[in-house]
């Protein structure tokens, strides 16, 4: 069975679109293909119990010679059923996983939701209703989990999930900003860990990959920015030691 080398798990809009795309560039890279629909595999219970011969069939039949197979499921981060069951049959696949500061993942999820149909509160009403709604979500939006708004944020919780069962240096953990920041750094960054030569111009006219964050809309209300900041300082603390002082946390 083909199986892939390289999985990006997470988390939603951080970025991962736009880096399946630039590691699609890459010749020795092989990115499983449609991008949409995601796999999903490790996450949704029905597709895991086709079984990994299906899941190889499915995604990997046709990586070229060669290459390196990867994967994006941006929903895998947290599940905690992914984690087990990505540790139990991807015994030697490297993990990627891109944060970004919490507040903007949060008000970037929402947008999406709003986006989609599916949102029709405001943003401090939709954070107050998140608890109670993820209670009641109906079956077929179990694994999108369009309202979980501030719990996707809680990374240090969802990141240990992962670090108890792999090893730590199969996983890499990488920042959305330094998509806007230093992509090119960012591209070398995640080239050298999946073992690759670096190819920094990759990361060039990617475009937009993204179309939620376009600012058409009011910002975020100063007052439900403080009351998110506070919510997550305590989480981003620990986040600050699960991942050490090489990872530098957002002020």
């Amino acid at each position: 069975m083909r199986l892939p080398d390289f999985v990006i798990g997470g988390a939603p809009r951080c970025g991962t679109t736009w880096l399946a795309a630039a590691l699609d560039r890459h010749p020795s890279l092989y990115m499983a293909k449609p991008a949409k629909p995601e796999p999903k595999f490790f996450l949704v219970d029905a597709l895991y119990a086709r079984g990994l011969e299906y899941y190889a069939r499915t995604w990997f039949a046709d990586v070229p010679a060669g290459r390196l197979a990867g994967e994006k499921s941006t929903d895998y981060l947290e599940s905690a059923a992914a984690a087990e069951r990505i540790a139990r049959d991807l015994p030697d696949t490297r993990l990627i996983f891109m944060l970004r500061e919490p507040v903007e993942r949060a008000y970037s999820n929402y947008r999406w939701t709003r986006m989609n149909g599916l949102e029709h509160e405001d943003f401090e009403t939709a954070l107050r209703l998140e608890d109670d709604r993820e209670q009641t979500l109906p079956e077929p939006l179990r694994f999108a989990r369009p309202y979980s708004y501030y719990s996707r944020g809680v990374y240090a919780d969802l990141l240990q999930r992962y670090f108890d069962r792999i090893d730590r240096r199969r996983i890499l953990v990488a920042k959305f900003e330094d998509i806007a920041e230093r992509p090119s750094e960012l591209l070398t960054q995640v080239h050298t860990f999946l073992g690759v030569v670096p190819r920094p111009g990759d990361a060039d006219n990617l475009g937009v990959v993204n179309p939620s964050e376009r600012r058409d809309e009011d910002a975020i209300p100063p007052h439900v920015r403080a009351q998110l900041r506070a919510r997550y300082q305590e989480p981003n603390e620990r986040l600050r030691t699960l991942l050490g002082p090489g990872f530098e946390l957002w002020d």
